[in-house]
C-alpha cells in the first residue's frame, strides 16, 4: 500500500515531449514511410500521415522529450518541504543530467519512482530515449530479468484502477474527485506542441510540467490518507 513507503524515498516525475521535428516535411522520406505505417491504425481514413503528425510526441520513436520535471519530499522533524526542479533544453543534455540524478541520489534498493500513467508513458519513454542517444539506462528505469514485485515504480493511474485494467483516469479528473485545489494551468498537453515550436516559450512548459509533478505528489497523498503540501511547503530549485 502507499503509506508502507516513506516519502522521502519518492522520486516524483512528468515529462513533456513533442515531435522530433518540427513538421513532416522535415522528416525524411524513410521516416515519412515509417511514421505513416506506425500512425495508420490510429488515424484510419480520417487523416492523411501529414496531418496526423501532430501527434507524433506521443511516441518515443517519432518525438523527443524537452523536459523532465521531478519532485522530491524532504523533512526537518515535523516539517516537510516539497522541492521541484526541472531538466530542459537540448534532450541528450537533459536526458544525462536525469540520469546522473538517478545514479547519485536516488539509486538506493529503496528508492522508488513515481508518475501518473508513468508505467505506460513517462518510464518507458524516458528509457527508449536514452537508448536511441545511446545513454546507459541507470538502474531504476533497467527493468530487464526484475519480476513485477522488484520494479521500483509507482504509478498513480494504476492505484485508482484497483485492477481495472481497462480504466483510464486523467491526472487531472483525479485530482478533481479528490478534491485537490487545480493548479494554474494556462496550457495543456495539446498545447505543448505549439507553444514549443510555434511560440518559442519553453519556459512556459516548464511550469506546466512542475505544475502536474506537484498535482501527482498531491494525489499520492490523498492516496495515503494525508494531508495536502500547502503553498508554504513548496519549493522551487533552479538547477
Amino acid at each position: 500500500m502507499p503509506d508502507k513507503i516513506q516519502l522521502e524515498h519518492i522520486l516524483f516525475l512528468d515529462i513533456e515531449t513533442v515531435p522530433e521535428k518540427r513538421s513532416f516535411d522535415q522528416l525524411d522520406d524513410t521516416t515519412q514511410q515509417l511514421w505513416a505505417h506506425k500512425s495508420q491504425y490510429q488515424r484510419k481514413e480520417e487523416f492523411t500521415a501529414e496531418e496526423f503528425y501532430d501527434r507524433a510526441g506521443i511516441w518515443a520513436e517519432f518525438g523527443k522529450i524537452i523536459c523532465i520535471s521531478v519532485g522530491y519530499f524532504t523533512f526537518q522533524g515535523k516539517n516537510r518541504s516539497f522541492r521541484l526542479t526541472t531538466f530542459y533544453g537540448e534532450e541528450v543534455e537533459l536526458l544525462q543530467e536525469f540520469q546522473t540524478l538517478l545514479n547519485e541520489h536516488f539509486n538506493h534498493t529503496k528508492n522508488i519512482l513515481c508518475a501518473h500513467n508513468g508505467k505506460e508513458f513517462d518510464f518507458p519513454y524516458i528509457a527508449r530515449r536514452m537508448i536511441i542517444h545511446g545513454i546507459s539506462l541507470p538502474n531504476k528505469l533497467d527493468l530487464f530479468g526484475k519480476k513485477p514485485w522488484e520494479i521500483p515504480h509507482i504509478d498513480t493511474m494504476e492505484l485508482w484502477k484497483f485492477g481495472d485494467y481497462k480504466h483510464y483516469t486523467s491526472l487531472k479528473l483525479m485530482a478533481h474527485v479528490l478534491g485537490i485545489p487545480s493548479p494554474k494551468e494556462d496550457i495543456d498537453g495539446s498545447m505543448v506542441k505549439a507553444v514549443y515550436y510555434e511560440e518559442n516559450d519553453l519556459k512556459r512548459i516548464v511550469n506546466y510540467c512542475e505544475l502536474d509533478v506537484l498535482t501527482t505528489a498531491q494525489v499520492y497523498l490523498r492516496l495515503r490518507n494525508e494531508s495536502l503540501l500547502e503553498d508554504d511547503e513548496v519549493k522551487k530549485v533552479t538547477k
